[in-house]
């Protein structure tokens, strides 16, 4: 045990449970997944809560039995039965595909601190915050969750408590007070409550949200970390993710119902993913003579669980990163450490790459188009991480499976077991295909496929590096390190003039973009290659210097 646990402070389950709840579902996921499918939505989240989220959570106690000694969770868990570039390359993915998640986190602190401060959506108009300035003061707000996550001791566990405890209890009264609200009004709701209504339509388009479904329900895993920490892993764990499948149930299920009562799943507002929760507490206080006081409430409870979440996020995935990952695959300056442990360049990077994304989408036109936009992304990218999860399931449950002893078991019959990994592994694969289309804009429109060209690069960018990380170590074992500082400048100049380039393109309207995006991304990544491949000088940059 590490000396956290020598010293007898261990992390209970319901507190793990309570860590779990803040990164998988929250009322926001609630409301994206209404502005999507409308009142069919409740068909679809009681498909996936008894057919996904159920089994989901349960596998990932057994694995969290399984490699109960192990620190990086799902990267220790494909690690452990694949070998080691496999888990690297999970470390990474797992982590990229955090960093939309942390952006859209980012933003949610401006939108929860602006209805709080004014209970109104006033401050969204672009001529108060233009897109640029929205993106500054979200990445500012970002930094200054990074500096007090890791500036005050025990923030982590705090956090969560506070922040999980304060969704839970809101999501409550949100529910309590609609089905008071809706005996008040002697049955009548906004949306209609019929079989054709909540029935949903499954064609394309069904299909293409099913990636949003799977982005809100997903992310338990992110708590496997911690399960060393926990006084008896084996049993308390899976607790944890059977607590954790209840309240998701419930919010869930009952949560959309609540939504229904007060939206009109026929007429919704173009906004409702960003600022749906306030419309709906807005309207409760109006109903039960209060005024706004729902709304200032929500407000700064959902500030306390956005920084939860980010705080989790963020020391999780650089965690399952940095901590866990083979030294062949990992360059040494990633894994740098400064006096407290803490990888302050994996944290650099973290930061860097969360810039990028932001920056990614500054042409849209409208915050609400960013925000949007954000969601989407990780509708494409976090369920496609989760096919690591049934991946590694399946392996436990394989041929293999003496190799692999734990104290907790997901369905006894094996051969019953793998399927249902593979079943959802499938599922899981083809939402993430369907999702790259971009949603909430019109078909073939400018910003359509503005949107299609930063998925794109999002995706190739994220994922691309992980490939590079690699052919960066062991240029670390050949000279020492990697690249000299002129290199290091070179390199960071390219990308960067090469992204600010191809996303203005984007923005434009000229004929043949797509094409120019192409060519000008092929040429820069010859440059750029042409630079690495050279021979480092005799002039190491600072992050290397130390190694």
């Amino acid at each position: 045990m590490d000396e956290l646990n020598i010293k007898g402070k261990y992390i209970t389950w319901p507190t793990l449970a309570m860590m779990a709840f803040v990164t998988v579902i929250g009322l926001e996921d609630i409301m994206y997944n209404f502005q999507n499918q409308g009142m069919a939505v409740l068909t679809s989240w009681v498909i996936m809560v008894f057919f996904y989220v159920i089994p989901y959570s349960l596998m990932v106690g057994q694995l969290g039995s399984v490699f109960n000694h192990e620190g990086g969770g799902l990267s220790s868990w494909v690690r452990g039965t694949d070998g080691e570039f496999l888990g690297y390359f999970t470390a990474w993915t797992y982590w990229a595909a955090s960093i939309p998640y942390v952006i859209d986190t980012a933003n949610c602190f401006l939108v929860d601190i602006g209805w709080g401060l004014t209970g109104t959506d006033d401050f969204e108009d672009t001529s108060v915050i233009s897109t640029p300035m929205f993106t500054l003061i979200s990445f500012i707000l970002f930094l200054l969750v990074v500096l007090l996550s890791h500036k005050f001791k025990n923030s982590l566990e705090i956090l969560s408590d506070i922040g999980g405890i304060a969704m839970f209890g809101m999501t409550i009264l949100f529910v309590l007070m609609a089905f008071v609200g809706l005996a008040m009004s002697g049955g009548h709701t906004a949306s209609e409550f019929s079989w054709n209504s909540i029935v949903p339509k499954f064609d394309l388009k069904y299909f293409s949200t099913v990636g949003m479904l799977i982005y809100a329900v997903n992310g338990c895993e992110l708590v496997a970390p911690y399960v060393t920490r926990m006084k008896h892993p084996q049993r308390e764990f899976p607790k944890s993710m059977i607590m954790l499948a209840l309240m998701t149930v419930f919010l869930t299920f009952f949560g959309s119902i609540a939504l229904g009562i007060y939206i009109d799943a026929n007429h919704m507002p173009n906004d409702l993913k960003m600022n749906g929760e306030y419309y709906v507490f807005g309207a409760m206080g109006e109903q039960f003579g209060i005024g706004k006081s729902l709304v200032y409430i929500y407000a700064w409870c959902s500030l306390a669980y956005n920084v939860a979440l980010m705080a989790v996020l963020l020391d999780a995935m650089t965690r399952m990163l940095i901590s866990d990952t083979g030294d062949k695959f990992m360059p040494k300056f990633l894994k740098k450490t400064n006096d407290q442990g803490l990888p302050v360049n994996g944290y650099a990077l973290t930061v860097f790459l969360s810039g990028f994304i932001m920056i990614l989408g500054v042409f849209l036109p409208e915050m609400n188009d960013v925000f949007n936009w954000l969601l989407n992304l990780n509708g494409i990218i976090s369920p496609a991480v989760t096919c690591w999860i049934f991946y590694s399931f399946m392996r436990i449950r394989g041929r293999d499976k003496a190799k692999y002893p734990s104290e907790y078991v997901f369905i006894k019959n094996d051969k019953i077991a793998w399927t249902v990994g593979l079943i959802l592994l499938v599922v899981t694969a083809i939402a993430t295909i369907l999702g790259i289309a971009p949603q909430d804009v019109k078909m073939l429109s400018n910003t359509w496929w503005y949107e299609l060209v930063i998925n794109i690069v999002s995706i190739v960018v994220l994922v691309g590096l992980g490939v590079l990380l690699p052919s960066i170590r062991r240029r670390e074992d050949q000279y020492g390190y990697a690249f000299d500082k002129y290199q290091w400048r070179a390199i960071i100049g390219m990308i960067l003039g090469s992204i600010i380039i191809d996303v203005w393109l984007g923005g434009t309207k000229l004929p043949g973009r797509v094409w120019m995006i192409v060519v000008e991304a092929i040429l820069a990544l010859i440059i750029v290659w042409l630079i690495a491949r050279r021979k480092p000088g005799k002039h190491p940059s600072r992050i290397e210097m130390d190694i």
